[in-house]
């Protein structure tokens, strides 16, 4: 019984060390990503997010948005951040936007 304790708490500290190691690698390359874009860009990516997340809330986002995000996280990687200001700026519009649909749907329902 004493031997398999000793082999559960073994797996237990295993898991902990392995879920830690990956946790910290992912802060990692947020942090080296994050330092390619200019702070304009990083800000334009951010604000899309949250419009996206709240668009995502209602369950209510628009079939291309988040590509446009990831499209505009790409584009700030690799430097081009006009392009990435660009493509954020307009998925937070599409967010925004989807949101106000989902606001008017939600007061106008058709059908019923």
């Amino acid at each position: 019984m004493k031997k398999f304790l000793s082999v559960k708490l073994l797996a237990i500290v295993l898991m902990t060390s392995a879920v830690s190691v990956g946790c910290a690698n992912q802060q990692k390359k947020e942090t080296a990503t994050a330092s390619k874009a200019s702070p304009e860009a990083a800000l334009a990516i951010r604000n899309a997010s949250d419009a996206i997340g709240m668009a995502n809330n209602n369950n209510w986002l628009w079939r291309d948005t988040e590509d446009l995000l990831k499209q505009a996280q790409d584009a700030a990687d690799s430097g081009d951040n006009a392009t990435a200001i660009k493509l954020a700026d307009k998925a937070k519009y599409q967010a925004e936007a989807a949101i106000i649909q989902y606001n008017h749907e939600k007061a106008h329902p058709r059908g019923f």
